[in-house]
């Protein structure tokens, strides 16, 4: 089932000149099954190109395989996949981030956020004042992310009241 390496090369060169219609013909021939739908024609080609590899050299073994499968199939590492919890942000706590060399304190309150004195209906309406951008505030504020350095907690009398 080896092919020199010459004629592969050869196969994958021609495949792009091919039209998207007769790529898709291709991909029925190797598979033995339709592409997906709407599949573009750039992965038509890595698909074909993929699959006629896979058969003049062989694919992956068997024990990378079965260790692949034990992977998809144990749930531990399925967990792993899930995104963190959302942070629930209490009156009194503070976010700081640093842009363009000024640091920012945003502190939380009931009924919204409050940045250099002014109070402002959400964290995306900060981020935009700071930067001049639509950013997401959550995201600017760095809770989005795995680290979460930016957070800190603290009490403050004002966000009581």
């Amino acid at each position: 089932m080896n092919k020199p390496p010459i004629e592969v090369a050869e196969t994958l060169t021609q495949l792009s000149a091919l039209t998207i219609f007769e790529l898709r013909i291709e991909w029925r021939r190797l598979h033995r099954s339709p592409p997906p739908m709407r599949l573009s024609r750039d992965l038509l080609i890595r698909g074909i190109n993929y699959r006629l590899q896979e058969k003049a050299y062989g694919g992956l073994s068997k024990a990378v395989v079965r260790k692949l499968e034990a992977l998809s199939a144990d749930p531990r590492h399925r967990d792993k996949r899930k995104p963190a919890p959302p942070i629930s942000l209490r009156p009194g706590m503070r976010l700081v981030r640093e842009w363009r060399g000024t640091t920012h304190l945003v502190l939380i309150c009931p009924d919204g956020v409050e940045w250099r004195g002014r109070r402002y209906p959400s964290l995306s309406a900060v981020a935009r004042e700071i930067t001049g951008a639509r950013w997401s505030g959550p995201r600017f504020f760095g809770l989005n992310k795995a680290d979460r350095r930016s957070v800190e907690r603290a009490e403050d009398p004002r966000a009581e009241a």
